[in-house]
């Protein structure tokens, strides 16, 4: 007899500090701590729950890399197929053939085989304009949930108006699946700790707040969940830790004349196709891709003496952190707890590229946390924002430069082990048979596994 159904809520940045003000999410049942994967991410960590495997196996080294076939940088891309290994919910459905499943807004959702998908999409409209979106499959799910709850709320997802609208759509969207459809495992994603602990640090009241705020969010679907005969697991995919110095990797190499730009419009451009070594930089984690074999000895001393670098993982290295496959740099190089990595690589900021000043998670060769904040050195750029809104909605060209150049605000990150087990990532078991002390990264499929079937 196949067990009950399954909701997995997937409450991004959530740790043992945190849950302390979470109190409808700790009433699910106890916290047991789970092991940290490198790079501790978002892509990555998804891949592995669903998949039991670590990157060397399922590919997904970051949320983003080095794609060596085009030449390119790519952080956030949304096919499935990317993730080299079955997937939870094909591996039960050779055990149960006819489980549904729902994935709502965990990430390379598009293309996948669930029964029912939701993921941020925005439109891209051909004279460079952009609007909130989402996708949805079946096509038909995209109008009634925009008719039920409006438009999926993209601007709130990310950005310097991230806020808990975006979390509580999600939700709402995932609450209605439960009710509509019923899916035997429902897959939710709520990334709104992400927001106020990295632009604030995990020890302040921002956090605090926000704790609150989600607690309430994912109190009212877990009650729901629970009332419609859903067992429910609550996880995270990492802690967020304090930092106060960012490193400026790819800066370092360029000093050093291993990366190359190129200048168009008086800007500077990464060169991915002429530098002989540059950094992906993703939170902690910097995969650092070296064209030459011959120069990786250099470039590991250079990096081994960058202040704020705490391990430099060469072939062997990868090998033992279970990320040695094609997509990783030559080189990892891991953050010290309280640092992480920029991805800028110009040297003046007046030749920084236009996107830099902007929201543009996938024209930046690495990842941004400044894109959490307005420029604080812009006493006018909220009017600056609102001006430039004004010229989007009167179908004109726009451009919303509003993201400082200065890292400085930034007060908490993720990607590396965490020095407190009281910031690491946990999983929540409303079922009493989900015991252990803790849990492996890869064993978080097999416990769902054992759920469903």
């Amino acid at each position: 007899m196949s067990r009950d159904p399954l909701l997995v809520l997937n409450v991004v940045g959530l740790t043992p500090r945190l849950l302390r003000h979470m109190p409808r999410v700790a009433s699910v049942g106890p916290a047991v701590p789970l092991g940290t994967l490198l790079p501790a991410v978002t892509c990555s960590a998804q891949a592995t729950y669903l998949t039991g495997k670590l990157p060397t196996e399922h590919g997904i080294v970051g949320n983003g890399w080095y794609f060596r076939d085009q030449g390119e940088v790519y952080l956030w891309r949304q096919h499935n197929r990317l993730i080299e290994a079955e997937k939870l919910w094909e591996t039960a459905r050779r055990h149960r053939p006819d489980l549904t499943a729902a994935n709502v807004c965990w990430w390379y959702a598009m293309g996948a085989s669930t029964d029912w998908t939701v993921t941020p999409r925005p439109v891209y409209h051909a004279d460079g304009k952009k609007d909130a979106d989402c996708y949805t499959r079946p096509p038909a799910l995209r109008h009634e949930l925009t008719q039920e709850f409006g438009t999926f709320p993209l601007f709130t997802y990310w950005g310097p108006t991230a806020s808990i609208s975006s979390s509580a759509w999600i939700a709402r969207a995932t609450a209605r699946l439960i009710g509509t459809r019923r899916p035997d495992l429902a897959l939710c994603y709520l990334p709104h700790l992400d927001y106020d602990v990295q632009r604030y640090g995990p020890d302040g009241p921002e956090a605090i707040a926000a704790a609150g705020e989600i607690d309430a969010v994912a109190g009212d679907l877990i009650d729901q969940a629970r009332g419609s005969g859903y067992q429910v697991v609550v996880l995270s995919e990492y802690g967020i830790t304090a930092v106060d110095r960012p490193v400026d990797i790819n800066r370092m190499l360029r000093r050093e004349g291993l990366l190359e730009v190129y200048t168009q419009a008086g800007m500077e451009y990464l060169d991915t196709w002429s530098s002989r070594a540059f950094a992906v930089a993703d939170h902690q984690v910097a995969q650092v891709y070296v064209n030459d074999a011959r120069d990786v000895p250099r470039v590991r001393e250079l990096l081994t003496a960058l202040p704020g670098v705490d391990l430099v993982l060469d072939q062997d290295g990868k090998k033992q952190h279970g990320l040695d496959h094609p997509r990783s740099g030559e080189l990892v190089a891991v953050a010290s707890s309280s640092s992480w990595f920029t991805y800028y690589y110009w040297l003046d900021d007046a030749r920084a590229p236009d996107f830099a000043r902007g929201v543009e998670i996938h024209r930046k060769p690495g990842y941004d946390p400044a894109e959490l904040f307005y420029d604080p050195a812009d006493r006018l750029v909220k009017a600056r924002a609102a001006l430039t809104l004004a010229r989007k909605f009167s179908g004109l060209r726009y451009a919303m430069k509003v993201v400082p150049l200065d890292p400085a605000p930034v007060r908490g990150s993720h990607g590396r082990t965490a020095a407190d087990p009281q910031d690491g990532p946990v999983l929540i078991s409303s079922d009493p048979s989900v015991a252990a002390a803790s849990f492996e990264a890869t064993a978080v499929r097999d416990v769902l596994l054992e759920l469903l079937l």
